[in-house]
Parts: structure tokens; sequence; C-alpha cells
């Protein structure tokens, strides 16, 4: 992998000796901890990373930026995203969360809308109104940059990237020259690193604001999501769980975890199930078309057939249409329970990279996805028989290379 790119801010310039600092500059020196003021729980290397945000963000002190979250938001993303609006505004940055993709999940809704969760879908007509010259910086929170339409945009503004919060494994270099950069691939999720800068005392952080309630209740969220229910967790998940605990809203956490899934969604669970071929206790399951806006039916239909007996490992895929902008995608999710199997390692030797040297597929540890674009084959849907052949070339292709390292002796797959 590529490294980032990047030169962290080295803090706030020295005052003239002659200069009597403003009232708002004293305050902002007082909101900047020493390395003693921070909980000693919080490891030095960490600690170091607090005090140096502070300072970034110090030095962009009345800016604007955009925050770019991937197309399709998880609640890692969103709730990691609002937390750093929030630690952004007491330096007087103006952020707005952004994301060029829609919620499809019902508890992605769910957090959205019971939350109020200031995120912004930027569609292809908003997309045309929008002046990105308003904007003095691009911030990339569970994200770098490689799962959003929106990065393009930006990069032909000329909008330089500030900050780069992540708990992926680094992607492709980004142009970050100057920025800020957080990238942990040991932390299980985004939720962990940003709840820790609350700790570290970026923010006052406290029950008695009803924003930082619902804030907190979305972290907890972010954290229990990217972790299994904290099954997957380590020691700072923890950490972080039990710093939220004195501030979140276990009822309006509660409210979005039991959000119903949609007709839909279980229409493609139920194909999932009527398609699914098992081998070496791997369970793969074409679901065929979706619309773009029930993509999140793909992981979800991973995650059941992962509950079957003498099952460790479910891979599900589709084609979705994205009509607003004439784009077909195969998409996939996988789910695994196997300690020994590593969901980017899997991807990644099994679909490869395309032209540009991009891998298809990654993942993280028991969860993995990948998107390829159907490219030239776009279209002509409206052809019933044209559309299906589509379908069955797709569908063989991807369980050959599957099978290929599942059953290394499986030769041909037929559905």
């Amino acid at each position: 992998m590529a490294s980032v790119s990047s030169r962290p801010s080295n803090g706030l310039s020295a005052p003239e000796s002659s200069t009597v600092p403003s009232p708002q500059k004293i305050s902002a020196q007082r909101s900047i901890a020493s390395p003693d003021a921070i909980s000693p729980r919080i490891p030095a290397a960490n600690t170091a990373q607090i005090i140096k945000l502070q300072h970034h963000l110090e030095g962009h002190r009345g800016q604007r930026f955009i925050l770019v979250i991937q197309d399709f938001p998880d609640p890692d993303a969103l709730s990691s995203a609002w937390a750093f609006q929030l630690i952004a505004a007491q330096y007087e940055i103006q952020c707005e969360i952004v994301y060029a993709g829609t919620l499809s999940h019902q508890e992605n809704i769910a957090l959205v809308k019971l939350t109020g969760l200031p995120a912004k879908r930027w569609g292809p007509q908003t997309l045309k109104d929008i002046d990105l010259s308003d904007y003095q910086g691009c911030v990339l929170v569970d994200s770098q940059g490689t799962n959003s339409q929106l990065m393009p945009l930006v990069q032909e503004a000329d909008i330089p990237v500030v900050v780069i919060i992540d708990h992926h494994s680094q992607q492709e270099e980004v142009e970050a020259e100057n920025a800020f950069v957080d990238i942990r691939p040991g932390s299980r999720s985004t939720a962990t690193i940003l709840t820790e800068y609350l700790q570290g005392g970026t923010l006052d952080f406290n029950s008695s604001n009803p924003t930082h309630v619902k804030c907190a209740t979305a972290l907890m969220h972010g954290l229990r999501s990217d972790t299994i229910n904290l099954l997957q967790a380590q020691e700072a998940e923890f950490m972080a769980a039990a710093y939220l605990s004195r501030i979140y809203d276990a009822q309006l956490l509660n409210a979005v975890l039991q959000s119903a899934r949609s007709k839909r969604v279980m229409e493609v669970i139920e194909r999932s199930l009527q398609n699914r071929v098992v081998q070496n206790n791997f369970s793969l399951a074409g679901v065929g078309y979706l619309r773009y806006e029930e993509r999140d039916a793909i992981p979800q239909a991973a995650d059941f057939l992962a509950t079957e007996e003498n099952v460790h490992t479910a891979l599900v895929y589709g084609i979705v249409h994205d009509r607003a902008n004439d784009i077909e995608l195969v998409i996939g999710s996988l789910r695994t329970n196997k300690l020994t199997l590593d969901p980017d390692e899997f991807l990644k030797d099994s679909l490869g990279m395309d032209g540009a040297g991009r891998y298809y597929g990654g993942g993280r540890d028991m969860a993995g996805g990948f998107e390829i674009p159907v490219g030239f084959l776009t279209g002509c849907n409206d052809q019933a028989e044209y559309t299906k052949l589509k379908w069955e070339v797709f569908d063989r292709q991807l369980k050959q290379k599957f099978f290929r390292l599942i059953n290394p002796d499986h030769r041909v797959v037929h559905s």
C-alpha cells in the first residue's frame, strides 16, 4: 500500500513579544491540553496526536471545511464525522458532513432521523448548485477518499485535504502535505479514535448537553456495529464504551437498533437463501439486480447467511444500478467467523486489481466488501434476455474466482 504523504502542522506560531494576546487567543491556548492534563489511560503516542490535532485546528481557526464520508455511510463514519464536527466548532471551524450515495440500511436511516445527525446527501442535482470554492479544506473521516464520488470534484476544485482520521489500512497516496493524519489500522473503529479525542479534552463533552448525548449515542452505535456488538473489541474500544456509557441515551440507541427491515431487504435475504451454494463451509449467493438505494440489503443478507449451521463464511453479491449516473456496479459483502481467514487478503487474492492498480475488494477482521464497475456492459436492461445473460456472465465469473481459493479442485461452477 502506498503511504499517505503528510507533514502534520507544527502547532501555533509563537506570538510576537510586543503583542498582547487577544481574549480569543488566550481562550484558544487554554483549550489546548498539556500531556499531563490528558487521562493517563490514553497511550502517550495518542496523547501526542490529540495535542497535535488541537494545534492543527487552531491554525485553521474560522475556516470552512467539507467533511467527506463514504458514499454509503455506516454508523462508524456518521458518528465519527459528527464528533469531529463538534470538536472543530470549538475553533470556529464550520464543517459540513456530506456523502454522495444514499442511506439504505434501516439502522442508518433511523440513526440520522432519531438523533438529528447533520449529514447531507449531495446528489447529482445538488452538485450542480454547489460552489466548492467556499471551502478552505477537506476532512476525511473513516475514509481516505477512495470510497467517495465526491473526491474527484474536491481535487478539481483544488481544495486541500487538511485532516485524515481512519482505522482502515492505508490506501493509495492522498495529497495531504500539511494535513493532520491519524490512521490506525489496529483500531477496531474510527469511533474509538474520536472518542479518545473527546476523552483527551478536545471538547467539554457532557450529559447536560442534548447534542452531546445524541452524538455519544451515535458513537456507541458506531463502536458496536464495527465490533459486532463489542465481540471483536479490544481494550481501546472497551475504554471508549465505558466513557460513552456516562453520556449516551440507552433508550435512544435501542430505538435505533429496533428499526424494522424493509420488505425489499427481506426479499433480498430470501433470494440469497434460495441461490446460495455451499462448499467447504463457504456460502456464496448471487442475488441478481438491485436498485441503488437497496445496496445495503447485500451485507444484511451476508450477515444472515453466516448464521447457518456448518457455515463459517458467507459471501453475497449483486448488480446495483445507479440510474442517476447511469452506472452499474457489482457489489459484494463477505462475513466470516473463521479466525484464520483474512477477508482483506481473500478478496484481494480472488478479485485482483483494475487497470489503475486499485484492488476491487478489501476488508478488515471478520468482514469485507468489493465493488466492480460493469463498464461497457452497463444498461440495456429493458431487454430481458440480454439482462439475464449479463447477470449469468458476472455470476459465473465471480463463482469461478472465489471457488479457485475455496476449493482449488473445483473447475466449473453452475448456478
